[in-house]
Formats: structure tokens, C-alpha cells, sequence
């Protein structure tokens, strides 16, 4: 806490929580409340403009576009933290095996996480999500191997670093066992590059959660998810943009969200950046 107080004053810092705690405020609110039921339809009012009763306006089928909104940041945060779980516990574990062992096992390891980068991620994604089928859990699984490579790489490099360093030497003349001595010494010292990595790949999960429910291979109906209502708004672009406003705001203000967060936690764990 003090540390994040005496950081107070940078702008990405404040900013970053902000823009966070206000998504994250509307996604425990949605658990209990919204203002609209966000699956009852109400032919009569579609495609109302945004009013004192409908903030957002209404889709196609007469739902509450707030509601719907609020609804969808549930599926944004349970896709990032699903997606940057898997990341961040297979690659750090990958990558903390891979540069403390080395020899072959570095190289085996690390040829399959240069055949996973070779694929670009959205293609990687469709041609997962295709296999395993669309939804919530599979789309954050299939984004969730994706960021495996990138989070493995650092842990790696990381950790071919400190293997040499004096108190892992030490570690090791004492007899303290090689599992201990990476997740024990080693990766609290390797952590500052990891959380950074993690808190940007938890944006780029959530961009990448949309442009798979765009294509609608991601989160199904009546799942509210901000890509889905970006593809069914196409259609109104012109004489209902309002539709379309609300989720694609919401999505860049979400991504910038995590990525001015990113940029004030590696301020603060790395001085020398700035």
C-alpha cells in the first residue's frame, strides 16, 4: 500500500485503477443487480436512443444495452483470469525448468514454444477454439496456451540469470533440492518482468475474447459478451450507433485499462525503465 501511495503520482498508476475499479465495481454490481433483466426482449422499445431509462439505449430486441454491458464484464474478467492463469503457471513452469536445467531440455522446451509463437495468436485461437468448440472456458483456455510461449520465454531468461548468482550457488552447497531452490529463490527475484507480462496479456486476452465472439466463436447467446454485441450492432451502424458505441468503448477503455496499469507496475518494480 505504501508503495502504491508514494507512486500516487503517476498518471498511468491512477488512471489504470480507476478505469479498472470502475469495471470491476460494475461486475460484482452485476452478480446482484441490473437494472433490466438483460435476456427479456421488448419488441416495442428496440433500438430506443439512450434516455433516463435506458442509458445505452436498447439492441435489436429491446434489451437494456447497460445492463447487457454490465453483465459482459463478467465474462471479460473470468476470461482474462482464466487466460492469464494458464499462461502464467504453465510458462512460468516451463520456462523456470527450461533456463534452470538447460541442455536439452531448454532446447526441447523452447522449439515448442517457437512452433506456438510461429502461429499469429488469433489464428492459433480459431484453429483451437475450432477443435475444442466454442464458449467461455474454451476460448480461455485456447487464449490461455497462446500466451504460454511469451510468459515461458522471460521466465526463462530469468532464471538463466540467477542460476549463477551467488546465494543460488550457496543454495546449492548446502543441499537445498533444485525445486526448491527455483520457486523458493529463485522466483521471487523473477517475478517484477512476470506480473507486467501478466497484466498485459490480461488485456490482450480480453481484446482477443471479443474478436473471437465477433466472429462468433467465443462466448455464445444469450451469454452477453462486449465482441458478440459488436457484431450484432453492425447491421444498426448507421441509424443506431449507440449500439455499437457501448461495447467497443467499453473494450478500449477495458485494454487501456490494463495497459497503463502494465506500464505503472513496471515503472515502479523497475526504476531504471523510466
Amino acid at each position: 500500500m505504501k508503495t502504491l501511495m508514494s507512486h500516487a503520482k503517476n498518471i498511468n498508476l491512477v488512471l489504470g485503477l480507476l478505469i479498472l475499479l470502475t469495471f470491476f465495481v460494475l461486475m460484482v454490481l452485476s452478480f446482484f443487480y441490473t437494472p433490466y433483466d438483460i435476456n427479456v426482449m421488448n419488441v416495442a422499445n428496440k433500438l430506443k436512443g439512450p434516455s433516463s431509462e435506458h442509458w445505452f439505449g436498447t439492441d435489436e430486441f429491446g434489451r437494456d444495452i447497460f445492463s447487457r454491458i454490465m453483465k459482459g464484464t463478467q465474462t471479460a474478467f473470468f476470461v482474462g483470469t482464466l487466460t492469464v492463469s494458464i499462461g502464467v503457471i504453465f510458462g512460468t513452469l516451463i520456462g523456470g525448468v527450461a533456463g534452470y536445467v538447460g541442455g536439452w531440455v531448454d532446447e526441447v522446451f523452447m522449439r515448442i514454444m517457437d512452433a506456438l509463437m510461429a502461429f499469429p495468436g488469433i489464428i492459433l485461437a480459431l484453429m483451437l477454439v475450432a477443435v475444442f468448440g466454442p464458449g467461455i472456458v474454451n476460448t480461455s483456455i485456447a487464449l490461455g496456451i497462446i500466451a504460454i510461449p511469451s510468459i515461458a520465454r522471460i521466465a526463462r531468461s530469468g532464471f538463466i540469470q540467477h542460476k549463477e548468482f551467488e546465494y543460488v550457488l550457496s543454495a546449492k552447497l548446502i543441499g537445498v533440492k533444485p525445486f526448491k531452490i527455483m520457486f523458493r529463490h529463485i522466483l521471487p527475484n523473477v517475478s517484477s518482468p512476470l506480473i507486467v507480462a501478466a497484466s498485459v496479456s490480461f488485456g490482450v486476452a480480453m481484446l482477443a475474447e471479443a474478436a473471437l465472439s465477433y466472429l462468433g466463436l467465443g462466448v455464445q447467446p444469450p451469454n452477453p459478451s462486449w465482441g458478440r454485441m459488436l457484431k450484432d450492432s453492425q447491421a444498426y451502424l448507421t441509424s443506431s450507433p449507440w449500439y455499437t458505441y457501448a461495447p467497443g468503448i467499453s473494450i478500449t477503455f477495458m485494454v487501456l485499462g490494463f495497459y497503463m496499469l502494465s506500464n505503472a507496475i513496471r515503472d515502479i518494480m523497475d526504476p531504471r525503465s523510466n
